[in-house]
């Protein structure tokens, strides 16, 4: 029996939902026994789970999360599962992704997951099972529009709790290589003649499997400050993942209590039942996707008479198949059955493309840092429950974190950076010994000798991952100032105190930054130079100024190529005046808010002038890296004639899309939920903005968004140590349209509004929009 009920209370308005079920329901698949949990909406639909047990825990964090994102976490349970075909056809790519997760993902990687997972850990799992099932059940009649009646709605299980784990851990490795993978077949022996080697080439990109909606502009920014640079003395952080709007990759801002136990709040991926950037009362962290290798190629001698058999040491041996069977919807409706074989070696799975066919003589196989990292869970409950700097390192030793980096801070006051993201463990000497080099290839993606036995990943002891570089040796800096990173590297963490003397495959050391992470530590410098200390308000203000530190650097050098008379540009499309381009620029505020008018000019105009040659007066100097390359070479006559040039492109792409040079950004850069558009500020990063949002320009302007600023924290702490959190998700919390939180936070976030997360219960309690709901089973 479902029993609903209100109850009003002065003065504060008090909702509270109570829903209770029969005592005997059916019971969630896999799942035996009883689980209970509350959940309590505040404004803008930010639920707080409040549980007796980890597996309480994980029953409200499944129910919350579906009341939000039911219909994609669905939709990537049936990807992980190989499923994409049956229900959705053979277009984008559905074909490749199925083959991949049937074949990767198979009964083997399943059963192992679970047996690293600690109690705590395994607890969860089952009780997310029960709450995503529990969820189904009370909604079946009512799911949103987009999977309401669907067949690929189901109750889950634990092995798509496992799936959807692994599935994450390799997204950044072997998850690149999905379309080469399904593409590999072995040639006929008598189909290519005997040592015919694989084409020199640099269209390495091809290899990458990326979804170009997922992987544009994916990137994070992160700020930690320290007691000595902050008004109240303790730690201040600044959190801004920048990272897909739509699909499994969103973020939901979660608060979970298990009183006594784990009192934490931030955002989970729709489908990583962890609180993965966040915050709890004595300490703040974020993450930025590390610059360091996940996976490496292996280059495989093949035998002439069998391309299925590889050199191996003194030996052979042989690859092992897996056949895969997909269901694959037609245009008419109809099904068929495909059957698809993919190849493996000792290392992981062979892959073929343009640049490095499948020959007689020679293949390759692709072998993923993270395919058997099962430390994710432990990690980020250990850094729920961490207290200082100190723990939050214990946390993410652990090895959990797969690809990136950790920024955080505590309220004792210190700051600190870490990559112990999960990399190979292959230092300077091993890849001069070991890396196996195609001429005319790039340095990357690394490829090694699988012939030579002792080119195998070493393993190290200290690792809990074999294979994987233990975190004793990677890079961790611990400051009373600051640290950032926006995705470069290590390097300049801190530009005081460059760290250095690492394994190339973390990361790049005294090379030029991107002008995004220059943009960082300029705003940092600059605010830090004026002699006060940095209040959370200031450094909010960082982010949410839109300011674009490429435009304030290198604007008013081209602006002198548009001191009159402005000759026109001859090109393919005629001649163009570039005047109305330099009008609209130099009226530009340099900044990126809905209300700046200009901005697209600047942002079109730097697509085709980034890859001009020479193009900046200043440089890169490896004793001012913060600071060089700068200014534009105007001076040269190429340089002159190819800034002018990227200028009359810019302007007339802009025409071709009916994108006005003077309009205001949020006319023409937006979100539009059920026909109705949201104005969306923030720039893109490899043209010097740092709060970012990326998109490609269309007719009519820059929609859909991409990916970009998605949740925003700023967390620090009174002098008193009283926790002050404030933040949100620039696409709202629900991707529902028809929800009233498919929408809220994105009115805030264009105002420049973060507003303050209740964590207390005092401040839960508080709040006017309170909703409560009680299941149990």
């Amino acid at each position: 029996m479902l029993r609903l009920h209100a109850r009003w209370f002065a003065p504060v308005a008090l909702v509270e939902l109570v829903a209770f079920v029969a005592l005997t329901p059916a019971p969630a698949v896999g799942q035996q026994g009883r689980y209970s949990a509350e959940i309590r909406w505040t404004s803008y639909g930010i639920p707080h789970v409040k549980a007796k047990s980890y597996g309480d825990l994980g029953y409200g964090f499944a129910y919350a999360t579906a009341t939000d994102a039911f219909c994609t976490m669905a939709r990537d349970v049936a990807t992980v599962n190989g499923e994409l075909s049956a229900h959705f056809g053979s277009a984008d790519g559905n074909i490749e992704s199925d083959v991949f997760h049937r074949a990767v993902l198979d009964s083997a990687a399943i059963a192992r997951y679970p047996r690293g997972q600690d109690a705590k850990a395994r607890a969860f799992s089952a009780g997310y099972v029960a709450g995503y099932n529990r969820y189904l059940r009370d909604h079946t009649a009512t799911l949103p529009a987009a999977c309401a009646g669907a067949p690929w709605v189901r109750p889950i299980t634990d092995d798509d709790v496992s799936r959807l784990a692994v599935g994450n851990a390799i997204r950044y490795g072997l998850g690149n290589y999905q379309r080469p993978m399904a593409a590999a077949t072995p040639p006929k022996p008598a189909a290519a003649p005997a040592g015919t080697p694989a084409p020199p080439s640099n269209d390495f990109a091809a290899l990458a499997d990326f979804d170009a909606r997922a992987a544009f502009g994916i990137g994070s920014n992160a700020v930690a400050m320290g007691r000595a640079v902050t008004a109240s003395g303790r730690g201040l952080l600044l959190g801004n993942p920048h990272y897909p709007w739509s699909g499994a990759s969103r973020f939901h801002l979660i608060h979970l209590t298990v009183p006594g136990d784990v009192d934490v709040m931030g955002v989970s991926l729709y489908t990583t039942p962890r609180v993965g950037i966040g915050f709890n009362k004595d300490i703040a962290w974020t993450h930025t996707v590390s610059t360091g290798t996940r996976s490496t190629l292996y280059a495989l001698d093949l035998d002439p008479a069998n391309p299925t058999r590889y050199r191996y040491g003194a030996g052979w041996r042989d690859m092992q198949s897996r056949r895969v069977s997909i269901t694959v919807r037609q245009a008419d409706g109809t099904i068929t059955t495909e059957s698809r074989v993919t190849w493996f070696t000792h290392v992981g799975p062979v892959i073929a493309a343009a640049p490095i066919p499948w020959t007689t003589t020679r293949a390759f196989a692709v072998r993923d840092a993270n395919l058997e990292n099962d430390r994710g869970a432990m990690t980020y409950d250990a850094l729920a429950r961490a207290r200082s700097v100190d723990d939050v390192e214990k946390a993410i030793s652990l090895q959990g974190t797969s690809w990136v980096n950790t920024v955080a801070t505590d309220r004792a006051g210190t700051a600190y950076y870490a990559d112990m993201s999960t990399v190979p463990n292959l230092d300077s000497a091993f890849l001069a010994r070991c890396r196996w080099r195609m001429p005319g290839a790039p340095p990357t993606p690394i490829i090694l000798t699988a012939a030579d036995s002792t080119c195998a990943w070493p393993v190290d002891p200290r690792s809990s991952i074999a294979g994987a570089m233990p975190p004793a040796l990677m890079p961790r800096l611990r400051r009373d100032d600051v640290v950032s990173n926006a995705n470069d590297s290590y390097w300049l963490t801190n530009p005081a105190a460059p760290l250095e003397g690492y394994a190339p495959t973390i990361g790049a050391e005294r090379t030029a930054r991107s002008l995004r992470t220059r943009a960082g530590l300029a705003f940092i410098e600059e605010a830090l130079a004026k002699g006060g200390k940095m209040e959370p308000a200031m450094l909010q203000q960082l982010l949410l100024a839109h300011r674009n530190y490429g435009a304030e650097l290198l604007v008013p050098d081209l602006l002198t190529l548009c001191a009159a008379p402005v000759t026109p540009v001859v090109n393919a499309q005629g001649s163009v005046d570039i005047t109305p381009a330099c009008d609209a620029l130099a009226k530009w505020d340099r900044r990126e808010t809905v209300e700046s008018r200009g901005a697209q000019v600047w942002r079109e105009f730097w697509r085709v002038a980034a890859r001009i040659p020479n193009v900046y007066a200043v440089p890169f100097d490896v004793a001012d890296p913060a600071h060089t390359p700068r200014g534009l070479a105007v001076g040269q006559a190429p340089v002159r004639d190819a800034l002018r040039g990227a200028l009359a492109t810019a302007q007339t792409r802009l025409a071709q899309q009916g994108v006005a040079l003077d309009a205001a950004l949020g006319t023409v850069q937006f979100t539009e939920v059920k026909g109705v558009r949201y104005p969306v500020p923030g720039g893109e990063g490899p043209s010097g903005a740092w709060s970012v949002i990326s998109s490609q320009l269309k007719p009519g302007g820059y929609a859909p968004i991409i990916a970009g600023n998605s949740y925003i924290q700023v967390v620090g702490w009174s002098r008193g140590g009283v926790l002050d959190a404030r933040g949100l998700i620039t696409y709202s919390q629900s991707d529902n349209p028809d929800s009233p939180h498919a929408t809220d936070l994105t009115r805030l976030y264009a105002k420049g509004e973060l507003p303050k997360l209740p964590f207390t219960e005092a401040e839960i309690r508080a709040d006017k929009q309170l909703k409560v709901l009680r299941i149990r089973e």
